[in-house]
């Protein structure tokens, strides 16, 4: 008989009870941490464990001013994971929608999509129990392999059920939401929706120097230009934290195991001036009003460093809808400057002349026969050059033959230096090699070596013909002149500044080798001022800049075009209407300040009032620009006379 309510039998059954119950749960944390640890382990780990990247905010880019060309913007790159979304929220969807920008149907497709079909084949292979990552020294912060179920704007987990389906743990709603719109998302408590931070390359200036600067694409990786030539400066380091998160997206801190901070990017200052950069830009878009060319370029430099204050080219395109540019017109993301080709013509005459003067076989004064229609080299009788728009010539010296642009004169010049002689300028010049310029699509241009010449080359040659070269080189190559005889590899980038704006690199002048002695330069100059001062120069109508002396040369050169004999034969032929001008010069001349070139790639005739040539197109627009540079550059007259110096405004043929 029981002796109360505690008798052995109820003793025995609650305690067999308890032991029954603590070997259930001994079983139970038995399989979960030693038969099916290995899978919950790789689960949760993939589920709680993230490597959190911290990034870093990509350096500026600026005007030798400090003027901002490229800089980098903060945005929220904003998600959600459906399965912590309640329905008490829903309400508040419709808000959501308005601060993001989307409309609610869309917004409400990416929230309600809380599983993902994906084929069996592609469910990824069991995880292990603590998965390898690697903290290599990096641009980019290392990350766990890609799921072969994810997408850039997704991230499934699990293996998929039966119907192949696997939960998505986030997706993307917008990778651009402004920072100010984020503060006000997070006010309306929705659940499951969280965002990180990100940047945004933005160009202030839109299609200002839009061929210098370049862009990066939306991975922020630099596509062209100083984005891509400085990146090593301008990307900065990624940093990460090796951490866990609850189910709410909140991070354990507690659990945090590894954390490298990020180093955001140095500072670009260019040499590029942004006023100087939008008057050539503005001249640029009259010459096109003007003149509807198939192309242009405007080059702006200090002659004394080499150091480019601008470099503009039509057509262009903005840096912030660079991916709008259409496909048939992908052109206009070349930097013509430097990876466009042509026969530069009678500007080039300046290489021979140059060259005679230093070897002194000739002197400013000396005569040449312009009525000759041949002339002997090698032994061989070869035919010279025509003249421009058959114009006719008796003798002139070297100075006359460089002011009325003489092809016959010209050739002549190049013969008394000889094949090998004249072609060891052109290289000391410049010609047939890269300048250095910081431009991944830079060519060297087209210059064959004597070995190689043909018969008529050596007439042609001293003339602008039979060499290719780009609109920089020409630059460069004046430059020479203007900078006593040196050749100067032309810059673009001044400074490098760390995150606080120290400068940690400066450039300087960059002397590449001297050309030709500092009495040929003289006397050079002196000979390019006769082109725009005298009443004969191929770049004088009656113009003037009061009180500035200006040295320079025009070229007109003829295009090649590719046509087929009757007897099948193809070849090359020069087009009859279609001309590439230029006007190439520097001021004051006794002491140059800046150079600038202006090259126009053909320009239609019947609005030229006449053949298309570089006195008529070019001339115009570099004394434009140089009138706009005299009182922004604060540049002297010339001498304590006020002596002028003659620039076309209107006419010219050459």
């Amino acid at each position: 008989m029981s002796k109360g309510f505690a008798s052995n039998y109820r003793i025995v059954v609650l305690a067999s009870l308890v032991l029954l119950s603590f070997a259930g749960l001994g079983s139970r944390l038995f399989c979960l941490h030693v038969v099916d640890r290995q899978e919950l382990l790789g689960s949760l780990v993939k589920a709680r464990r993230q490597v959190i990247v911290q990034h870093a905010r990509r350096g500026d880019i600026l005007d030798v001013h400090g003027s901002l060309l490229a800089t980098s913007r903060s945005l929220i790159d904003l998600g959600v994971d459906p399965e912590l979304l309640r329905k008490s929220d829903e309400a508040r969807w419709p808000e959501l929608a308005a601060l993001v920008g989307m409309p609610l149907s869309d917004l409400r497709t990416i929230l309600n999509t809380r599983y993902r079909t994906v084929p069996a084949a592609a469910a990824p292979p069991p995880a292990p129990a603590i998965p390898a990552l690697d903290f290599g020294i990096g641009r980019k912060a290392a990350e766990e392999p890609a799921d072969p179920g994810e997408t850039a704007d997704e991230t499934v987990v699990g293996d998929p059920d039966t119907n192949g389906r696997r939960p998505v743990q986030w997706a993307r709603i917008s990778d651009n939401v402004p920072e100010s719109a984020y503060a006000a998302i997070t006010k309306l408590g929705i659940r499951g929706i969280y965002g990180n931070r990100v940047y945004r390359r933005v160009y202030p200036h839109n299609e200002l120097a839009a061929h210098i600067i370049g862009y990066v694409n939306r991975k922020e990786d630099p596509v062209t230009g100083v984005e891509l030539f400085a990146d090593f400066y301008l990307h900065g380091q990624d940093g990460w934290v090796e951490s866990e998160k609850d189910g709410r997206q909140v991070e354990l801190a507690q659990f945090r195991t590894r954390e490298v901070p990020s180093a955001d990017g140095y500072s670009v200052v260019l040499s590029i001036d942004a006023v100087v950069q939008h008057m050539a830009e503005a001249e640029l878009a009259s010459i096109v009003e003007k003149y509807h060319p198939l192309k242009a370029t405007i080059i702006i430099s200090d002659p004394r460093s080499g150091f480019l204050l601008a470099m503009a080219n039509t057509p262009t395109f903005d840096l912030n809808q660079y991916n709008k540019v259409p496909r048939a017109e992908q052109g206009r993301l070349r930097n013509i400057a430097v990876a466009d080709m042509y026969e530069p013509g009678s500007v080039f005459k300046i290489v021979a002349a140059s060259g005679a003067l230093n070897e002194g076989i000739v002197n400013p004064e000396t005569t040449f026969d312009c009525s000759l229609e041949s002339a002997i080299v090698n032994g061989v009788s070869r035919n010279l050059p025509r003249e421009f728009e058959g114009e006719h010539f008796e003798r002139l010296s070297v100075s006359d033959i460089l002011a009325r642009s003489s092809n016959k004169g010209a050739a002549q010049i190049g013969i008394l230096l000889g094949a090998r002689r004249f072609y060891d300028y052109v290289r000391g010049f410049g010609f047939g090699q890269l300048t250095g310029f910081p431009e991944k699509g830079e060519i060297g241009g087209s210059l064959r070596p004597p070995e190689k010449w043909d018969g008529l080359t050596l007439t042609r040659m001293p003339i602008g013909q039979s060499i290719g070269v780009t609109p920089l080189q020409m630059h460069q190559a004046m430059g020479v002149i203007a900078s006593g005889g040196v050749l100067l590899r032309p810059q673009i980038i001044k400074e490098i500044r760390d995150s606080s704006g120290d400068t940690v690199y400066r450039l300087g002048r960059a002397q590449v080798r001297r050309v030709i002695s500092e009495r040929a330069a003289r006397e050079m100059t002196g000979i390019l001022e006769t082109v725009v001062s005298s009443p004969d120069g191929t770049a004088h109508t009656g113009g003037v800049i009061p009180g500035y002396s200006i040295a320079g040369k025009t070229g007109t050169a003829q295009k090649w075009e590719a046509v087929t004999l009757p007897n099948g034969r193809r070849v090359e032929r020069l087009k009859a209407h279609e001309n590439v001008v230029s006007f190439i010069g520097f001021l004051p001349a006794e002491n140059p300040q800046v150079a600038i070139s202006v090259i126009v790639d053909d320009p239609d005739m019947s609005l030229v009032g006449g053949p298309a040539s570089g006195g008529r197109v070019a001339v115009p627009s570099f004394k434009h620009l140089a009138e706009q540079l005299i009182p922004y550059k604060a540049i002297q007259p010339s001498g304590a006379d006020g002596g002028a110096g003659a620039i076309a405004m209107e006419g010219g043929i050459r």
